[in-house]
């Protein structure tokens, strides 16, 4: 590891995402992510490699789509409503089984909304934001080192699974400074892709990309195929993180700077004698359903705090099968909760003066 830096969560992913080879990166700036699109205007120029401010998001997720299927490292990032307008391409991409990162530092919504920052992008990445069958792998970090490592993780995974990777953050997370350090990636070899359009010399068959099935066969045994290629993601790539579980009689489902908010309002609650402890799924798809659901073995109540309206209180829900009562607490509009606000929920539902 190289010694630590002080940086911004933008900045540290955008270096993140040069150690991890990202050749070519592709967006629109809109706040709360232009720093990364800054850093990289000046870093990527540096170390010979493609940064382009493109004319739109539009415009920038198919440049992405075309660099992805010549087989290079490509990112691009956006905001909530310019992830909306990537929605179409994302679907492209998935379709066409293309390895890529997309960085979402999500903003208060709906709308143009504001500027503040928001979970309220949740269902769009996890269920499927564009048209058809496919899913995103969506990491969401809670610091700017670990923005630093699920970036990594990111194209590793886009280049496995031959799929679009999305970095879920917020404005917080992206503006807060930290102390991060990158690993040493000097001996790491990128892997090859037979399968990439690099230009054909009649050595081998022609290498063509695309997600037009026009025969419903055809197409049918696609989507079989990318069924297939979900279902060992969702067995192999679930992660979470726990807190203070074991004997904890209350606990909390958060993810993201929310989950930071909740470990400091548990610590609040058990010097008050109440035993809450945390689970934060950092893939929010595949979620973590085994995990949490293990915990809902035990007479427990949960507690979904989020900043939106109730978005992964679903998946919650489902992970225990309604065999245990799940309270919400949100806000929304750009409002972070407070560690007392959530102590204070706490101490309502301990007190049974709190219903499901």
């Amino acid at each position: 590891m190289s010694e630590k830096l002080l940086m911004k969560g933008n900045e540290a992913l955008g270096e993140a995402a040069l150690q991890a080879g990202c050749r070519l990166y592709f967006a629109y700036p809109i706040t709360p992510q232009s720093e990364l699109p800054e850093y990289l205007s000046r870093r990527m120029p540096e170390i010979g490699r493609v940064f382009l401010q493109a004319e739109s998001e539009i415009a920038a997720i198919n440049m992405v789509y075309g660099a992805a299927g010549a087989g290079a490292r490509v990112m691009t990032s956006s905001s909530s409503p310019g992830i909306s307008l990537k929605q179409e391409g994302l679907s492209y991409i998935a379709g066409a089984e293309l390895p890529c990162v997309i960085v979402n530092m999500s903003r208060g919504g709906p709308g143009l909304g504001s500027i503040q920052p928001a979970q309220s992008d949740y269902l769009q990445a996890t269920k499927g934001g564009g048209h058809g069958d496919y899913h995103l792998i969506v990491l969401a970090p809670a610091s700017a080192q670990e923005i630093v490592d699920l970036t990594i993780l990111a194209f590793d995974l886009a280049d496995k699974y031959r799929n679009p990777v999305m970095i879920m953050g917020d404005g917080l997370l992206g503006q807060m400074m930290e102390p991060v350090s990158f690993p040493d990636r000097s001996e790491v070899k990128l892997p090859e892709k037979p399968w990439a359009t690099t230009g054909y010399k009649g050595d081998r068959q022609r290498n063509i990309i695309h997600s037009l099935e026009l025969m419903p066969e055809r197409l049918e045994a696609h989507n079989r195929k990318l069924q297939e290629k979900y279902a060992d993601i969702m067995a192999t790539q679930k992660q979470s993180e726990e807190y203070l579980t074991d004997d904890a009689d209350i606990v909390l489902v958060a993810f993201g700077t929310v989950a930071r908010i909740c470990r400091s309002a548990i610590d609040m609650a058990r010097e008050k004698g109440i035993k809450a402890g945390l689970f934060r799924p950092i893939s929010l798809w595949p979620f973590p359903d085994e995990s949490l659901a293990r915990l809902g073995e035990k007479e427990r109540v949960f507690l979904s705090v989020e900043m939106n309206c109730g978005q992964m209180i679903e998946d919650v829900q489902l992970a225990l099968k309604c065999r245990r009562p799940v309270h919400f607490l949100g806000r929304v509009g750009g409002i972070v909760p407070s560690p007392e606000e959530v102590q204070a929920k706490i101490e309502k539902i301990m007190a049974g003066r709190c219903e499901a």
